[in-house]
């Protein structure tokens, strides 16, 4: 059984239909790429497993424990983490102040971290970490989602688009970092807008349209599949 299950899940926003009945897997290590175009429902999807857009049906559970329906706070403890697109640091508090608040037990089974190894991926933020985070740069917030994330030691993590506006050298350092992630054995289902990093970090590709996974396989499938990335990615 993967670690991550999905089954025949559906979301709304208000009376728009936005999943339309998703299987996916996920096994434990794996990094998985979901790819798609703008409003495909990657975002949301995640969204959905996190419980912050309730399911209107389907399951999600993770090491067979049900979590669709649940609240977001608890999910978080059985652990999936999340790192939103949006970035969200706590703005007056510093940045050692953001690390401590996502210190987390964490579930059982998964890997443990702590803040000094955050400092070790990223040098910018030990230096930077009394600083309040709301005047960091948008790449050193991004840094900084990520490790808090990190920080309540989950079993899968979600990552929202997280090289969206980052200089190509910080956008090196966070692709190092989920390799890493997956390296330690936690599974990552990463939404990335670039196809090359997509590719660069995944195991295995899934393609999103209209609410629904159009392909899955891995890297070198997708390649060979001309029609697919015609039709589902790229843009006329």
């Amino acid at each position: 059984m993967s670690l991550l299950e999905v089954r025949g899940l559906h979301a709304h926003y208000g009376k728009s239909h936005i999943l339309h009945g998703i299987d996916m897997e996920v096994p434990q290590a794996t990094i998985v790429s979901l790819l798609g175009r703008n409003g495909s429902g990657r975002s949301t999807l995640l969204k959905a497993m996190m419980g912050l857009v309730p399911p209107t049906a389907g399951t999600v559970t993770l090491d067979g424990t049900q979590l669709a329906g649940r609240r977001p706070f608890d999910i978080c403890r059985k652990g999936i983490g999340y790192v939103p697109e949006e970035r969200l640091v706590f703005p007056n508090l510093t940045v050692e102040e953001n690390l401590a608040m996502g210190s987390q037990k964490g579930a059982a089974g998964a890997p443990r971290w702590s803040i000094e190894e955050m400092y070790a991926y990223f040098p910018r933020l030990k230096e930077r970490r009394a600083i309040r985070a709301g005047y960091l740069s948008g790449g050193e917030q991004q840094m900084l989602t990520i490790c808090r994330s990190l920080l309540g030691n989950p079993r899968v993590l979600l990552i929202d688009e997280p090289t969206e506006g980052l200089a190509p050298r910080i956008v090196d350092v966070v692709m190092e970092v989920i390799l890493d992630i997956g390296r330690r054995g936690v599974a990552v289902v990463l939404v990335e807008q670039k196809l090359t990093i997509a590719l660069k970090v995944a195991e295995e590709v899934m393609v999103m349209g209209h609410g629904e996974l159009v392909f899955r396989g891995s890297p070198a499938e997708l390649d060979a599949a001309p029609q697919v990335r015609r039709n589902w990615l790229e843009v006329a």
